[in-house]
């Protein structure tokens, strides 16, 4: 994609990642509660307990819930526990789990993967189907699992019909389904369904469910939706390094944020400031917004000297390069962006006057 990535640490990071957001003030108080009175470690407290009942109301009475620091760790040590040594994991060419873990699953976790050249960072059932041509060949690692991002790097969205078919595809030819949902919050409230509803209709077998983009601070998880396919994945939590001693100050802020409308209302915020902010822009004089936002992510194709304007204030990735020749941005909204933040972004765009 020719991605660049700024690292310039006196401009204005508003819009270079959901990331840079802070922590929900609720969260905030959650933590302050959990933090008034001793508790046992390793998750045998009250808040990681209240959690994994949480997890079995909204993804079914066999679900599995691990708290993990980051969504790197949440994704290598679920497909661990997905994959046998020989196995490998499908998945887009374009995914974060491919370019943007420091190699984490082939380094830590000693995952092949298998990337496809997907349109729009989107798996189809011909993916899947592309590689079964190494099934039972002793030489070749052999596609045990498929991992989706939803939504994607690209800020595009699977449909319930797409993820669906795909998941379909790979448990008939013997795969387990993972789904990389850093954002999972933000893909279910733009398909209206809830987390477990999107989750059951996906046919994923495990959920990295991302909270620190929506609002928490280094809290994510592993849910598992389907125990019968994975092993072990309490002891991979620890040797991988993502068990937390004290596992309730994770375990309060994911019970916070998912088990009340925070996570909705979050994520919510979030997309519609991404369409407000793709509209107001392709209002503009040169810019074109190949598709609207489906979530809170927003990729326009700028003139070169627009790019220049913005990127001299603000950290925004020139993501890739449009056959104009122009850039193409991205710029990612989160749920505290405000329409003043909005404003003052569209005004460092115009040229300024003399």
């Amino acid at each position: 994609m020719g991605k660049q990535r700024s690292t310039a640490t006196h401009l204005d990071p508003s819009f270079a990642s959901d990331n840079v957001a802070g922590i929900s003030p609720s969260i905030i108080t959650a933590l302050a509660r959990v933090n008034e009175a001793p508790a046992a470690p390793y998750g045998g407290d009250a808040a990681s307990a209240a959690l994994e009942e949480w997890a079995q109301q909204e993804f079914g009475s066999q679900a599995e819930i691990y708290p993990v620091f980051n969504g790197t760790g949440a994704n290598v040590v679920a497909l661990q526990a997905m994959l046998p040594r020989w196995g490998a994991a499908i998945c887009s060419a374009g995914a974060h789990l491919n370019n943007d873990e420091g190699a984490a699953p082939e380094r830590l976790g000693s995952i092949k993967l298998l990337p496809r050249a997907a349109p729009q960072g989107k798996l189809d059932v011909s993916d899947i189907e592309a590689e079964l041509g190494a099934v039972g060949f002793v030489h070749a690692a052999q596609p045990l699992a498929v991992t989706l991002t939803q939504s994607t790097e690209v800020g595009t969205l699977y449909s319930l019909e797409e993820l669906a078919a795909v998941s379909a595809a790979a448990h008939h030819h013997g795969m387990g389904v993972h789904i990389d949902g850093a954002r999972f919050a933000n893909a279910a409230v733009a398909l209206g369904v809830g987390l477990g509803e999107l989750a059951a209709h996906s046919g994923a077998d495990v959920v990295s469910l991302g909270g620190t983009k929506n609002g928490a601070l280094a809290a994510e998880a592993v849910v598992v939706v389907n125990p019968d396919r994975v092993a072990g994945l309490g002891f991979i939590r620890k040797y991988s390094m993502q068990l937390a001693s004290k596992q309730r100050f994770i375990s309060s802020q994911l019970l916070e944020l998912f088990s009340t409308e925070l996570w909705h209302r979050n994520a919510e915020h979030a997309n519609a400031q991404a369409a407000k902010l793709a509209q107001r822009l392709q209002d503009l004089e040169g810019v074109r917004v190949a598709a609207m936002p489906s979530v809170n992510a927003v990729f326009p194709e700028v003139p070169a000297e627009m790019a220049a304007r913005i990127q001299s204030s603000y950290l925004v990735h020139t993501w890739d390069t449009a056959p104009s020749g122009n850039p193409v941005l991205r710029l990612m909204c989160s749920w505290e962006t405000t329409d003043e933040q909005i404003e003052d972004l569209l005004s460092c765009a115009l040229p300024r006057r003399a």
